[in-house]
């Protein structure tokens, strides 16, 4: 777990991916339409890839996509489109520094 704190410190959006995965693509690309610019790890392809994603589902995290926004964990492709769905990823990507501007 102390792995995974040290990689989501001090940035405002981290998202714990696969790179073949679907779901994951669709959060990544959402959230750079608002304009962010998320610190990606996709964890097929570091070597520490599989310790990592034990590290998440001990916090939590069961299933890829994991995002964090201001260091903390939101979830995964779901709760990032319940967020959305209640217009709050926007001021939630702000609160956190991941963009600069959000207008409802």
């Amino acid at each position: 777990m102390d792995a995974v704190t040290r990689m989501v410190a001090e940035r405002p959006l981290v998202i714990f991916s696969r790179s073949t995965c679907d779901m994951c693509h669709s959060i990544k690309m959402l959230v750079r339409g608002f304009g962010a610019n998320p610190t990606i790890y996709e964890l097929d392809q570091i070597s520490n890839g599989q310790q990592v994603e034990q590290a998440l589902r001990q916090l939590g995290s069961e299933n890829l996509p994991a995002v964090f926004i201001g260091g903390e964990c939101v979830g995964g492709d779901r709760q990032v489109m319940s967020l959305l769905l209640k217009n709050q990823l926007g001021p939630l990507l702000k609160r956190a520094g991941a963009i600069w501007v959000w207008n409802d």
